[in-house]
């Protein structure tokens, strides 16, 4: 039987507020504005492996493997949400049109919020059609900030 992996916490403050990071072999797993729950999973914390990760958090482009887990549907929706391009935003409606799947607003709008990798993943990026800010799993004062700087408040 293969030993279960060992996945490297960390926490870090960041512009954004406290970011909860998850990592294993094979990228990022878990980036969360609430702590993670630890208790059933192999872990060890290794600031060194995360504070990258954490530093990269409000950059435009940044180089971090992604490792998302989830099904086969939530992934494809996640990367649809990597096609957003910084600073701007899209509704339910259009990212599920844009996956080929226009009848499934609704499954996509789950899959949104079902996405682990919080600001890596821009799900923060996706707004109801009629311009509504709708919901976000860190809360919508968050969201509102995070495109708010993307729209105004970076300095790059």
């Amino acid at each position: 039987m293969t030993e279960p992996a060992i996945l490297t916490y960390g926490q870090h403050t960041t512009r954004f507020g406290e970011v909860y990071l998850l990592l294993d072999q094979q990228g990022l797993r878990r980036c969360d504005f609430r702590p993670i729950e630890l208790s059933r999973i192999n872990w060890q914390t290794n600031p060194s492996l995360t504070q990258p990760i954490a530093d990269a958090m409000g950059e435009p482009e940044y180089t971090i493997t992604l490792n998302p887990q989830g099904t086969g549907f939530q992934k494809t929706v996640w990367r649809a949400l990597l096609q957003i391009p910084f600073g701007q935003t899209t509704d339910y409606q259009s990212l599920a049109q844009q996956i080929g799947r226009p009848t499934a607003s609704r499954a996509v709008a789950n899959a949104v919020g079902a996405n682990p990798i919080s600001w890596f993943i821009p799900c923060h990026r996706v707004i109801r059609r009629n311009g509504e800010l709708g919901g976000y799993a860190w809360g919508a004062e968050l969201k509102q900030a995070l495109l708010d700087w993307e729209k105004h408040g970076r300095t790059r």
